[in-house]
């Protein structure tokens, strides 16, 4: 495995790792607000983007890469209101789709077609990532952010269910 792949596929591992910590602050913020669907709606994603993250790090041992895993940035304490929060969720994942391509193009230009396979995974699920967020964006705009509807939208979130997709 080249180096500067290893080095990308490291630098997307600490990417990883940084969503989950992140997604698990806002959990925590927004259960403190008592809004506990949105907050199992965050944990879930935390559990994804770590899964994200060991399936880069299992890739690169089966490649033979050298796994070096980076410091990780704390996250905000504070995130406002549900609408900021998810907004910022939808910011952070076309972040993360930026990155996920770079990525993918430098598989392409390097020629690793096994990389390249994996990229496809990534690539569909920052699609579901960003359109999940953008749903309950505009659900929340559509109830403008409080009252009844609110705990409606917090009681649908707390139905989520993790994805079986997300461990193969």
């Amino acid at each position: 495995m080249k180096n500067n792949v290893q080095f990308a596929i490291n630098d997307q591992i600490q990417a990883e790792f940084e969503s989950a910590y992140l997604y698990l602050a806002m959990a925590g913020y927004v259960e403190s607000l008592n809004l506990s669907g949105f907050g199992h709606w965050l944990r879930l994603q935390w559990q994804e983007e770590t899964m994200h993250a060991t399936k880069l790090l299992d890739f690169l041992l089966k490649r033979g890469g050298k796994v070096e895993l980076k410091a990780i940035a704390a996250p905000p304490a504070s995130f406002g209101t549900p609408l900021q929060v998810f907004e910022a969720v939808l910011q952070h994942e076309q972040h993360i789709t930026q990155r996920i391509h770079k990525l993918y193009s430098l598989a392409v230009s390097e020629k690793d077609f096994a990389l390249q396979t994996l990229m496809h995974w990534y690539i569909d699920e920052q699609v579901e990532e960003e359109d999940n967020a953008s749903q309950i964006i505009e659900k929340l705009k559509l109830i403008g952010g409080s009252g009844p509807s609110l705990y409606l939208l917090d009681v649908e979130l707390k139905n989520r269910q993790p994805e079986a997709e997300a461990a193969k």
